[in-house]
């Protein structure tokens, strides 16, 4: 064989080789789930008014060390939501409440990692403030 040809073998399994190695993201068969919560206060966020699972809510997930949010979908009637087809590695999900500290939504953050290929990961609740105005 020339020296070209095996150079150039070698070069295309060093680049098979490296793109290999899979980030955090879809394409893979593991799942992570879980549910919203939430406790309705009155306007000024002081006396509850009931509690239960909430449906609409937007539910995010960042996918390994990115910055941007890789996905997000609604809470369904029950408050169940479940990002589905990812791969191993780490992940945030996160919903927003409104605490109304300075009058600003915060999130709350809850942080996971898939450590096997078919997993999945049930979540603690999710547990928002929300206001009826």
């Amino acid at each position: 064989m020339k020296p070209k040809c095996i150079f150039f073998i070698l070069f295309i399994i060093i680049i098979l080789t490296n793109s290999c190695s899979k980030e955090p993201g879809e394409g893979g068969r593991a799942s992570i789930k879980g549910k919203v919560f939430t406790v309705n206060y009155n306007a000024s966020f002081t006396v509850p008014q009931d509690s239960g699972y909430l449906g609409g809510q937007k539910v995010y997930i960042i996918y390994g060390d990115e910055i941007a949010v890789g996905d997000n979908q609604d809470s369904n009637s029950e408050g169940a939501f479940e990002f589905k087809y990812l791969r191993k590695g780490k992940y945030k999900v996160y919903v927003y409440t409104e605490v109304k500290q300075n009058y600003i939504d915060s999130a709350v953050v809850q942080s996971v990692e898939i450590t096997e290929k078919k997993q999945t990961l049930e979540l603690p609740d999710f547990r928002i403030k929300t206001s009826k105005n």
